[in-house]
């Protein structure tokens, strides 16, 4: 997928899918939240406001309050890429996917964020 069509993408809608694959496996919204507020810096209310308004996934990731310095520690692939290989914001994209698929597969939720 070309990455400007990805960052022109409702955050609603990609959220809500991996929201979906999480949940598919056993996990909840709130943990989900968990690892994208560890992430960014939003809060799980601003997390519900993009949810809800006109959002892009892009701009959700380029107006994160507060990128987690430990984001660098998550390593390992997404889909067959690694993510410590991607640029910029889609390398910030894939942490999240990573985050995400760790939580799918039952990883415990303290290393998922790397405490």
């Amino acid at each position: 997928m070309d990455c400007e069509k990805l960052y022109a993408m409702s955050f609603a809608k990609l959220y809500g899918l991996l929201i979906d694959k999480a949940v598919r496996k056993g996990r909840t919204r709130a943990e989900v939240d968990e690892v994208t507020c560890w992430l960014t810096g939003y809060t799980p209310e601003q997390i519900e406001e993009a949810m809800s308004g006109d959002v892009t996934y892009g701009d959700f990731f380029r107006l994160a309050p507060a990128m987690n310095p430990a984001r660098s520690l998550i390593t390992g692939k997404v889909c067959g890429v690694r993510v410590e290989e991607q640029e910029g914001l889609m390398r910030e994209i894939r942490y999240l996917d990573k985050l995400v698929d760790e939580l799918a597969k039952g990883r415990p939720m303290d290393k998922i964020i790397r405490a």
